[in-house]
């Protein structure tokens, strides 16, 4: 991977790349950092010391993506997290809607027209998430009342409160819109999938001082052990995502006009995750439902029902917790496959243009046989799934802490890391061959 940034750097234009890839990431953790008008940074660093860590609850997730960005409700405190819902609600909306599924097929210009609806999307979800966060800042629900001796947005300021909510909102809304311009940036100039490098780098940016907090609380055995767990998991990690099953594919010859078309032999690559991290984040947002449900409920007097739920359905360290989040992943893991990935609309491409799976019949034998291998190769891809997204439960347990459920090496943040790691280092490798080929003749 080293070689392969030092090759990129002596290569100019990829140089100029990787400058002005880095250059975004510096503008994107600026806006995360730059606090929003009407919020007092003062107040949020206090209530950030105050809580040390401990869990904020249903924000969890949402804070992980924007690094940090959400609890200080800085200008880009949403971070990539709108688009990102925007993408997936799209992407299932294709396979119920039959217009947007034509714009799929109609190649890049309907893909141009999905993209466009996308931002129409992200921007309307930006309101909805701002104004939502907004509202939690002010009742102190953003930190769950253990902070109400340091208000966020101050009230008395001479400044009518409709006013400083509106351009607080309006501020979060822009810089969603900013941020969605700037991952767009770094996929049309920069170097790899510009949202999935934001997501890195926000994720990337939590990393020492959250890391630095076990060390703290827990010394340098338990420190120096986790990293040696964390370093174990991204092996396996790197060592499953680039797993596949390659579905060999026989292109039969075809004459058309004086040409000879066909006779090649290619192969359908499957990964073993086929679903990417999609499924871990619908499971997490689902598990978050009950939490946020107890927010509007009495808080100081809890029923019986109220404590139960709290005990064995919220906190992350509970047997049933754990059970429930597995299997949820498991469920999306096959549910999101089966969405994305078509057999039948894939084995009628291969009849189209003659293709077919040696010793299978075109049509719907190959269907069938690609439905069969999927959903082989997808079971072991979910317990994977699952297995690293429960981790850092147990990680609770051994620490025996509640410190430390933003656990900064938790399932969701390792296998984006890796995923878009791995991505982001084959994008170069394949730009440096096209730019070193040499061809057969000297």
């Amino acid at each position: 991977m080293l070689s392969a940034f030092l090759s990129a750097f002596r290569t100019p234009d990829l140089r100029k790349k990787l400058l002005f890839t880095v250059g975004i990431i510096a503008v994107y953790r600026l806006g995360a950092t730059l606090p929003s008008p009407g919020v007092s940074y003062g107040n949020v660093q206090k209530c950030l010391d105050t809580l040390q860590g401990q869990s904020t609850g249903v924000l969890n997730l949402l804070d992980l993506f924007s690094g940090g960005a959400l609890l200080q409700l800085s200008v880009f405190a949403l971070g990539i997290m709108p688009y990102i819902t925007a993408s997936i609600i799209l992407q299932l909306l294709t396979v119920v809607i039959p217009r947007l599924e034509q714009l799929r097929k109609e190649g890049q210009a309907g893909q141009a027209k999905i993209t466009q609806y996308t931002r129409y999307l992200t921007l309307g979800l930006g309101i909805l998430q701002s104004s939502a966060f907004v509202a939690l800042a002010r009742s102190g629900q953003l930190f769950q009342n253990r902070c109400d001796q340091f208000p966020i947005i101050p009230e008395g300021t001479g400044i009518p409160n409709w006013l400083t909510l509106s351009i607080l909102v309006m501020t979060m809304t822009a810089g969603t819109g900013m941020v969605m311009w700037l991952g767009e940036l770094i996929t049309d100039r920069g170097v790899g999938n510009g949202m999935s490098v934001l997501i890195f780098t926000s994720i990337a940016a939590r990393l020492p001082s959250e890391g630095w907090k076990i060390k703290t609380n827990e010394g340098w055995g338990k420190f120096v052990l986790v990293l040696v767990l964390v370093l174990l998991v991204i092996t396996a990690v790197c060592f499953i995502e680039q797993a596949q099953r390659r579905i060999p594919v026989q292109y039969a010859k075809r004459m058309i006009g004086r040409r000879m078309y066909g006779g090649t032999s290619t192969y359908i690559p499957l990964k073993v995750n086929q679903a990417g991290v999609i499924p871990v984040i619908f499971a997490s947002s689902l598990l978050y439902l009950p939490q946020l449900a107890l927010q509007f409920f009495d808080q100081t007097n809890p029923g019986k029902t109220q404590a139960w739920i709290q005990n064995n359905i919220v906190q992350a360290d509970s047997p049933l917790h754990i059970v429930m989040y597995f299997l949820l992943i498991i469920f999306f893991t096959y549910f999101y496959v089966s969405i994305t990935f078509n057999p039948t609309e894939v084995a009628d491409n291969m009849k189209k243009y003659g293709g077919f799976v040696p010793g299978i019949r075109p049509g719907k034998p190959t269907a069938e046989y690609l439905d069969f291998i999927l959903s082989r190769i997808t079971l072991p891809g979910a317990l994977y799934l699952g297995i690293v997204a429960i981790l850092p439960n147990f990680f609770f347990i051994w620490l025996n802490s509640q410190q430390f459920q933003n656990f900064p090496f938790g399932g969701t943040a390792v296998l984006i890391m890796v995923g878009v790691g791995l991505e982001t280092v084959k994008q170069i490798e394949s730009q440096l061959m096209q730019r070193n080929y040499e061809g057969f003749l000297r």
